[in-house]
């Protein structure tokens, strides 16, 4: 079995997590806090990739990134950057398709919290960036490791939106689930099977620790 698909996978989720972390902190504390006019309308752009079919997201990235088109040609011309079939391409596909799994559970964290902690934190003079980080983060650690989780086991399970803007790449846009497709059309059901079987022990790990340490079930085990 080639190894590279997965360590690409991993790769390519870890990125994508870290970005989608100092993206979606300020965006969800806006989205909390802010009484503009225009927050239904990025409150709903946020959320499409829940409900939009993967394929076609990948599709209006595909025509946007191309260098046939005026915003993909510009980024080539002035930018040096060619985003269709490239991993970069996939980062940045992949930010925009998870958002709503790192910004949503952190929004509904911090529109949780009590008024009365901000309330303190502004009369003892901290200014809004420095109670967001010091004071709304901390108590906010269960939504936020959801979110994290959420946004890394979803960009593990991509696959639409990679095939759309990465294609099938070897060592450089070929995902494990792309993989998974290639075995299956191939008729190589074991191939597709060791892959298969390790993004799901994997997946299943990880979500297992996030249930079990928001659950309390940790310290529990420990006590």
């Amino acid at each position: 079995m080639d190894w590279t698909p997965l360590v690409l996978t991993f790769q390519l989720a870890t990125i994508t997590t870290i970005i989608l972390v100092l993206v979606a902190l300020p965006l969800a504390y806006w989205l909390v806090h802010s009484r503009s006019y225009f927050k239904p309308i990025v409150e709903t752009l946020v959320s499409m990739p829940l409900v939009l079919p993967p394929t076609v997201l990948g599709f209006y990235f595909l025509i946007a990134f191309s260098p046939n088109h005026a915003f993909g040609q510009w980024l080539d011309e002035y930018l040096g950057l060619r985003l269709v079939f490239s991993f970069t391409g996939l980062v940045i596909a992949s930010v925009i398709y998870s958002l709503p799994f790192m910004v949503q559970p952190i929004q509904a964290g911090l529109a949780g919290l009590s008024p009365s902690l901000r309330e303190a934190a502004f009369v003892l003079g901290k200014s809004k960036w420095i109670t967001l980080w010091k004071v709304e983060i901390p108590n906010i650690k269960a939504a936020l490791l959801t979110g994290i989780v959420l946004s890394f086991a979803h960009t593990i399970g991509e696959f639409g939106v990679v095939l759309m803007i990465g294609g099938n790449i070897p060592a450089q846009t070929k995902v494990a689930s792309i993989a998974i497709y290639d075995e299956v059309e191939a008729l190589n059901y074991s191939a597709a099977n060791s892959y298969s079987l390790i993004l799901f022990v994997i997946t299943f790990c990880i979500l297992l620790m996030v249930y079990a340490i928001n659950g309390g079930y940790v310290k529990r085990f420990w006590k």
